[in-house]
């Protein structure tokens, strides 16, 4: 015999039941099925309500960003359009100074040069308070490229080749970053 032709157990089974127990079976299939129909509904309406959700918080979260993206933007073009307030603050004492020298019409010699002094004082406080630091090497100091700019090369008995013998104008750096080379 076949595999086809052999009876199916379920055959049997069908073939041993009344048409009511048939009927019942039928009925009872019908009702698990619709209720893994059911389940598999509310399953597939729980995944939609999350899918919803993620997408949701998918789109709250992409606002953030934009928002956030914004924020820093406009925090950058504040930062450079006020970058030098504070400098430009410490400096105005600086002015001050100068223009009251200027306005004394009988000033000694002695009086302007104490008035200079003063302000030099005030405004190296100031370039120093915003970061901006000299680059003034004493003599015998090694060359360094970086902070030096040669102008001339002399012979210095007693002294080691590549080192400064003099500096003829200082040099600055703010952050760590050269302004102006001293030159040497």
């Amino acid at each position: 015999m076949s595999d086809a032709t052999k009876p199916q157990p379920s055959d049997n089974l069908q073939a041993d039941m009344s048409p009511e127990e048939l009927e019942a079976a039928q009925a009872a299939n019908e009702a698990d099925a619709l209720e893994a129909l059911a389940q598999l509904q509310g399953e597939l309406a729980a995944l939609q309500s999350k899918n919803a959700d993620l997408a949701d918080q998918y789109l709250r979260a992409q606002a953030d960003v934009q928002n956030a993206r914004k924020r820093a933007d406009d925090e950058v073009t504040k930062a450079r359009k006020f970058a030098v307030e504070a400098f430009a603050e410490s400096l105005l004492p600086v002015t001050d100074s100068l223009e009251a020298g200027l306005a004394v019409q009988d000033a000694t010699p002695q009086q302007i040069r104490e008035g200079a002094e003063a302000t030099l004082r005030q405004l190296k406080s100031a370039l120093e308070r915003n970061k901006v630091i000299e680059i003034a090497p004493a003599p015998g100091t090694k060359f360094d490229p970086h902070q030096h700019q040669a102008i001339s090369m002399v012979p210095a008995p007693g002294q080691e080749p590549n080192t400064v013998v003099g500096v003829l104008q200082k040099g600055y750096t703010i952050a760590d970053r050269v302004l102006r080379p001293a030159l040497v």
